[in-house]
C-alpha cells in the first residue's frame, strides 16, 4: 500500500473518484427527497427518478467505452466533470424559476457523464499502475465505495435537510470544479494513435471481436449478468425481510444496510491487504457460494442478531469477489481495450439487475417472499458454479498473449 499512496496519479485518481462519490450520493439522496417533497410522494416519479438514474447507463455505457480508448483519460474525465458543472448552472436557473422538473435533467446529465468517466479512470489505473499492485489498487477503489455505502445517505440526507435542494445543487458545482482541478495534476499522456479509417463503430466491432476470442471474458460476463439477475430479485425486497420476517419497524433496514456496508469495506481492506496471496479460484468460487447459502438464510431467519451477521459476513465475502473480479478484468485485458470491454460489461450488469428487480415484486405477489429469496440463493450458487471456469492468475496471462 506504501507504493499506491505514493504513487502521485494514482492517487489523483483517487482523489477525483472520492469527490465523484460525494457528489452521487448527495445527489441522489436529495433528488430523491425533493421529489418525495413536490409530488406528495409520488411512485410514478420516484419511478421515472429510478429510470433515469439506469437507462442512460444501457445507453451511453457503451459509447462512453468506445471514446474512453479513442481518447485521453485526462481530458476526458476533465471534459465531464466540467460539462457537469454547465449542466448544474443551467439547472439552477431554471429551479429558481419555478421549473423543479428540471431536476430530473440533473440525474440525466450526471449519469450520461459518469459512462464517459469511469472507463477512463480505470485506463489511468492501468497506465500508471504496476500490474502486480493493480489488486491491490482494486480494493482501495472498492474500500471508498464501501465507505460511501455507509456515509453517503447520511451526507446526502442531511446536506438536503439543513440547505435545501439551491443549495444542494451548488455543493455539486463546488464538488465538481474541484474534482476537474486535481485531475489537471496529471501528467500528460500520448495521443491515441488511430488508422486514417478507423471509426468509432469500427472500435466498437474491434471490441466485441476481442471479447469472442477470450473464454475468460466470455465468463467473467456470464458471471456478471447471473449474479445481476440474483441481486436484482431481492434488492428491492429488503424492507419486507425487516417488517415480515424480523418484525420490527420499517427505520431499521437502515442498520442492516450500514452492516452490510461495514462489511464491504473491511472485506476491501482485507483485499488489499493480502491481495497477493489470494488464489482467484477459491476465493471467487467460495464467495459466490456463502452469498447464495446467505440469501437462502437471510430469508429464513427470524432474529434479528443472525440476520445482522449474515450482512456483515456477506459484505465481507462481497468485497472480496468484487475485487477479485474487477482485478481479473483489468489484468486480463490490453490497455488500448479497455473502455470497450468496461463498457460492453456495465450493460449487461445494468439490464440483468433491471430483469431481476423488474419482475421482483410480481414473483413475490405470485408466490412468497420465502420463494424469491430461495430462488435468488440459487441463482447466486449458479454463479459460483459458472465462476469455475475462470482462468486465474499465470493462465490469464498466457490467454492474454495468445489473444495478442
Amino acid at each position: 500500500m506504501k507504493t499506491l499512496f505514493s504513487n502521485r496519479p494514482f492517487m489523483i485518481v483517487m482523489a477525483s473518484d472520492l469527490l465523484q462519490n460525494i457528489g452521487i450520493w448527495i445527489r441522489n439522496m436529495s433528488l430523491l427527497f425533493f421529489v418525495v417533497e413536490r409530488t406528495n410522494g409520488s411512485p410514478i416519479a420516484i419511478s421515472i427518478l429510478t429510470i433515469i438514474e439506469y437507462l442512460p447507463i444501457l445507453i451511453f455505457s457503451i459509447i462512453g467505452g468506445v471514446l474512453a480508448d479513442r481518447w485521453i483519460p485526462k481530458r476526458t474525465m476533465i471534459l465531464g466533470d466540467i460539462l457537469s458543472f454547465i449542466s448544474i448552472i443551467f439547472i439552477i436557473i431554471v429551479v429558481e424559476s419555478g421549473h423543479w422538473q428540471a431536476v430530473f435533467l440533473v440525474t440525466a446529465v450526471s449519469t450520461i457523464v459518469s459512462q464517459f468517466s469511469q472507463p477512463s479512470s480505470m485506463k489511468l489505473i492501468k497506465q500508471n499502475v504496476e500490474e502486480k499492485h493493480i489488486p491491490s489498487a482494486i480494493a482501495f477503489s472498492q474500500s471508498l465505495m464501501s465507505l460511501f455505502v455507509i456515509i453517503g445517505p447520511i451526507i446526502g440526507t442531511s446536506i438536503y435537510q439543513y440547505f435545501g435542494i439551491e443549495r444542494v445543487l451548488i455543493s455539486l458545482l463546488i464538488i465538481f470544479a474541484f474534482s476537474a482541478l486535481i485531475l489537471s495534476f496529471l501528467p500528460r499522456t500520448e495521443k491515441v494513435k488511430y488508422e486514417k479509417n478507423e471509426t468509432a463503430i469500427g472500435d466498437l466491432k474491434a471490441g466485441i471481436m476481442y471479447v469472442a476470442q477470450s473464454k475468460n471474458l466470455q465468463v467473467l460476463m456470464l458471471i456478471y449478468a447471473i449474479l445481476a439477475v440474483g441481486v436484482g430479485l431481492v434488492q428491492p425486497l429488503d424492507v419486507f425481510i425487516v417488517i415480515d420476517r424480523l418484525a420490527l419497524e420499517m427505520e431499521n433496514l437502515k442498520w442492516f444496510t450500514a452492516l452490510s456496508g461495514v462489511g464491504m469495506l473491511i472485506g476491501a481492506g482485507i483485499a488489499a491487504l493480502i491481495s497477493k496471496k489470494i488464489k482467484g479460484h477459491l476465493v471467487i468460487f467460495t464467495g459466490f457460494f456463502f452469498l447464495g447459502i446467505a440469501t437462502i438464510i437471510e430469508v429464513w431467519s427470524i432474529w434479528p442478531l443472525l440476520t445482522g451477521a449474515i450482512r456483515f459476513l456477506t459484505g465481507i465475502f462481497l468485497a472480496f469477489i468484487q475485487t477479485i473480479l474487477a482485478t481479473l478484468m483489468l489484468m486480463s485485458v490490453q490497455e488500448s481495450y479497455i473502455g470497450r470491454i468496461n463498457g460492453l460489461i456495465t450493460p449487461i450488469f445494468t439490464g440483468s439487475l433491471l430483469i431481476g428487480t423488474s419482475i421482483s415484486g410480481l414473483f413475490m405477489e405470485m408466490t412468497s417472499i420465502i420463494t424469491v429469496f430461495m430462488t435468488a440463493g440459487l441463482i447466486i450458487i449458479l454463479a459460483a458454479i459458472v465462476s469455475l471456469k475462470l482462468k486465474t492468475e499465470n493462465n490469464t496471462q498466457v490467454e492474454k498473449q495468445h489473444i495478442l
